[in-house]
Parts: C-alpha cells; sequence; structure tokens
C-alpha cells in the first residue's frame, strides 16, 4: 500500500497535549518531583533512604556539607 493510498479512516491521530498547557503542565509535574526530591528524600528521617541520597550527591560531585 503506497502512501498516497492512505485515508483518514487508515490513519491513526493520538492526542498530544500541545501549546500553552503541555508546557505548563510538564512544568508543573518538574517542580513536585524536584520538592519531592528535595524535600522527602533529602531531608528523610529514615537513614537508609537519606544516606543513598546522600552517597548519590557525592557520586555526581554536588556538595552536600
Amino acid at each position: 500500500m503506497s502512501q498516497s493510498q492512505l485515508t483518514n479512516a487508515q490513519v491513526t491521530h493520538l492526542p498530544v497535549a500541545s501549546g500553552q498547557v503541555g508546557r505548563l503542565s510538564q512544568a508543573l509535574m518538574a517542580m513536585v518531583l524536584g520538592v519531592f526530591i528535595v524535600g522527602v528524600v533529602g531531608f528523610s528521617h529514615i537513614d537508609v533512604i537519606h544516606n543513598a541520597a546522600h552517597d548519590v550527591r557525592h557520586s555526581n560531585a554536588f556538595p552536600c556539607h
């Protein structure tokens, strides 16, 4: 089947967030993820979680002391 034989019934259109709404939702999700990582993991009182985050910071040469 050639490209010219495709009709609208044969083409699948997927919904895509576009424009300002897409950018805003991506920015909000990035901020939520960042707050979770810094606030929950970084300041966790559970030693295993805190030490894992601490080791990752050091392995990425990010000073934390």
